[in-house]
């Protein structure tokens, strides 16, 4: 992995994918299938310079083939790569750094490419300030087990009680299937505390009306 250490030594010009529902955020991992010609297209030219694409989703407006790009994504390196035999390729981004989305430059790729102002998540290139320690881990517990239980879910309970919570509510913001506006309100949280408690917050909303259970205890 290549060594991001401040906001200078990140592309200002980044490829970017549009992309509904997924959720790419500083650290996380995500396998993505790459299978249209202009993202292959895209991987072709990210593998061969620093192997950077930005993962955007998008908002109202604009059309199938341009949709309108939401203010704020997450740049990722390619850290994994295969190609299948019928010519998709299967790849990992690891998150590096959020972006706001600038100016969208007129260029001659298949795929779109923006400028990156990375300036207000410098300290997603840091280890980032953790979860307040006043953070209700426990009533995070409850939801968690209430959205799974609803949802007919489940999770090595074992792992996630002993996982650091920054790396488990990046785990759980990515992969639980909260809907694109969900995901986004995760992503633009401004630090972990408050990722923590938006992560919680929808939780309970979907898991409302459900009957008591008891928590795990994950303290």
């Amino acid at each position: 992995m290549a060594a991001y250490r401040r906001i200078g030594d990140l592309p200002q010009v980044i490829p970017v994918f549009p992309l509904d529902g997924a959720l790419l955020l500083p650290g996380g991992e995500l396998p993505l299938q790459i299978f249209e010609p202009r993202y292959l297209n895209m991987i072709d030219d990210a593998m061969a310079g620093d192997r950077i694409v930005g993962m955007v989703q998008t908002k109202p407006g604009g059309d199938r083939v341009r949709p309108n790009l939401a203010g704020v994504g997450c740049m990722g390196r390619i850290t994994a790569f295969s190609e299948t035999s019928d010519g998709r390729y299967l790849i990992t981004l690891t998150g590096v750094c959020r972006f706001n989305v600038g100016e969208e430059l007129p260029v001659r790729t298949p795929y779109r490419q923006v400028r990156a102002d990375y300036g207000p998540y410098a300290d997603d290139l840091t280890d980032g300030p953790e979860a307040s320690s006043e953070f209700d881990r426990r009533r995070f517990a409850q939801a968690l087990k209430r959205y799974l239980n609803r949802r007919e879910l489940d999770i090595d309970w074992e792992t996630a009680e002993s996982a650091p919570l920054d790396i488990l509510v990046t785990s759980l913001a990515m992969g639980l299937p909260f809907d694109p506006a969900e995901k986004q309100a995760l992503l633009e949280a401004p630090d972990m505390t408050c990722r923590c408690e938006a992560l919680t917050a929808l939780l309970e909303i979907d898991a409302m009306g459900d009957g008591d259970d008891e928590p795990q205890s994950m303290q």
